[in-house]
């Protein structure tokens, strides 16, 4: 069974760095994923934040996040990551680890993803 377990969330001021984790398991031939996080604000849909394929690591980012923040997975732990740097108080939200069967594209849309974590909180004050 595929769990997903983030961790990292917190209480930080605008401009801070803050790094978030999903620790995957249950994932047979691991190779064969993509990984991606997602956010969602209060009241507001999920959104996609990031995605990477676990072999070979192609990325995607949303614009909003682009020159800010790093997705990246460690293979021997079974970890992805998600660097946030310069956060915004618009970056508040619970951010969601999230994983499907790779594709031949990067999938972004929430609904294309078949397991999810159970987020964790991270908030900016201003």
């Amino acid at each position: 069974q595929v769990q997903l377990v983030e961790s990292g969330g917190e209480l930080v001021q605008a401009g801070a760095s803050l790094s978030l984790s999903c620790v995957a398991s249950g994932l047979t031939f691991v190779d064969y994923w993509h990984m991606a996080w997602f956010r969602q604000a209060p009241g507001k849909e999920r959104d996609f934040v990031a995605a990477i394929r676990w072999i070979g690591g192609s990325k995607a980012y949303a614009d909003s996040v682009k020159v800010r923040f790093t997705i990246s997975r460690d293979n021997a732990k079974n970890t992805l990551y998600l660097q946030m740097n310069n956060l915004k108080p618009e970056d508040t939200a619970v951010y969601y680890c999230a994983a499907r069967i790779a594709t031949s594209t990067v999938p972004i849309r929430s609904s294309e993803y078949h397991y999810w974590g159970q987020g964790t909180q991270v908030t900016v004050s201003s």
